[in-house]
């Protein structure tokens, strides 16, 4: 049996829209406009106009029949060449991310040489949703010959079976919200409402000091006359964050607020993958490469915490990579929750729960001032399947930036599973 050498895989290029909160700015966007307009700026930024990549993996986490074949249909609006495949994709919150590890295993086995990892998401443009008893009306009614035919179709029509179904994002097996879940895990570890104000305004301060600095203007493009990220509010102060009501548990033991939770947002990101052949050929820089990713999940249905699944991704990833919690310059961990976040953090601190899941001992701390140190989801917004690529754009940023080094992402989902993946200079 022969063997085959695998090829790094670098990170050449990313960009995003603006992300805005939901029924706002982009209230009459679809996701396909919005996955393509990245993929417009990204062809026009790093000169792809009809060059032929490996393909474009990308999808959304919420979706309309019309969305159908999201990826490729962008690919046409791209002006890429009609030839670069699309594959629409989903794993929640992880999506973006997931694209692009399986993107990076092409490129390093040879079976294909560039490709785009890609997210977008809206919550303004929610499909609406019937009974089945009257979607079977409304088809029937598409195959009526006359009038007659077509109003005896709605005989004995109720209001019940015409009320739609209101869209709901609970964890189907339990019925209840991510917020809710995450608020049992803030209580399980003890995380009280204040370190998540706190996490939450430092996020909301570094995201602004980014912008003010100009870090995001080669990653941002403008959309619908939006150039900034809408849910900043770097002028919030601890008091004003303490003045919110709880969101998800209205009782004097609730600590989460819309304040330490990531908002309901629209939006689109993506990031170009490329061997380093292609790359040099193409003139493009190579920013950091896509060393190591993983996968896992939790059965939290049976009481493990619905977001801890990336806890068990990186420390299985680390053992693969031979490398400690602390061997990072930059640690970009999505705040779906601030509560989340620190859950996480003081699970690796744990030596039972490390234990627990199949390490020797805990993985033990990281240093808090590499943390999201140019914000992150809680302040710039959070379109679930965008997050993946907005985090490997902003983090190849920084490794490029300094030089050297290395980052580690974690990005928990929906389902109790985590997608997490190590980017190195």
């Amino acid at each position: 049996m022969s063997t085959q050498t695998l090829r790094p895989v670098a990170i050449v290029g990313a960009t995003r829209i603006p992300f805005c909160r939901s029924s706002s700015a982009y209230a009459s966007l679809s996701n396909m406009k919005m996955l393509s307009t990245v993929l417009q700026g990204l062809t026009k930024q790093y000169d792809l106009k009809g060059v032929e990549l490996g393909e474009v993996n990308a999808g959304a986490v919420i979706t309309h029949t019309k969305d159908w074949n999201l990826a490729r249909e962008a690919v046409l609006s791209s002006g890429l060449s009609a030839n670069t495949p699309g594959i629409t994709m989903q794993q929640a919150c992880g999506t973006s991310l997931q694209a692009a590890l399986m993107a990076s295993a092409k490129i390093a086995t040879g079976q294909i040489d560039s490709a785009i990892a890609a997210g977008a998401d809206t919550v303004s443009d929610v499909p609406v949703v019937f009974s089945q008893k009257f979607s079977r009306r409304l088809v029937k009614l598409g195959k009526a010959k006359n009038l007659s035919a077509k109003l005896g179709i709605f005989k004995g029509l109720s209001a019940k079976e015409l009320a739609p179904i209101p869209p709901s994002v609970n964890e189907p097996r339990t019925l209840l919200s991510m917020g809710q879940h995450c608020e049992l895990m803030a209580k399980e570890w003890g995380i009280t409402r204040q370190q998540q104000d706190e996490l939450a305004l430092a996020s909301h301060k570094n995201a602004a000091a980014a912008y003010a600095n100009g870090f995001f203007e080669d990653l941002l493009i403008p959309c619908e006359g939006v150039v900034r990220d809408n849910n900043m509010r770097p002028d919030s102060t601890m008091e004003a964050l303490g003045g919110l009501r709880t969101a998800y548990d209205r009782s004097d033991a609730g600590t989460l607020t819309a304040g330490n939770s990531t908002p309901l947002t629209d939006g689109a990101s993506g990031a170009i993958l490329a061997s380093e052949e292609w790359a040099k050929a193409h003139g493009l820089p190579v920013l950091a490469y896509l060393t190591h990713g993983q996968h896992s999940a939790v059965d939290f249905v049976e009481g493990a915490g619905l977001l801890m699944a990336p806890t068990v991704a990186v420390y299985k990833m680390l053992e693969r990579a031979n490398m400690a919690l602390q061997d990072f310059d930059f640690y970009e961990i999505h705040e779906a929750f601030a509560a989340q976040v620190l859950c996480t953090l003081k699970a690796w601190e744990d030596d039972v729960y490390c234990r627990q899941m199949g390490a020797p001992g805990a993985l033990g701390s990281l240093d808090r001032s590499r943390l999201n140190v140019n914000g992150s989801s809680l302040a710039v917004g959070h379109p679930f399947a965008a997050t993946g690529a907005r985090i490997l754009g902003t983090l190849s940023k920084l490794l490029n930036e300094k030089g050297s080094g290395k980052g580690l992402i974690s990005v928990c989902t929906a389902g109790g599973m985590g997608v997490t993946a190590i980017l190195e200079k």
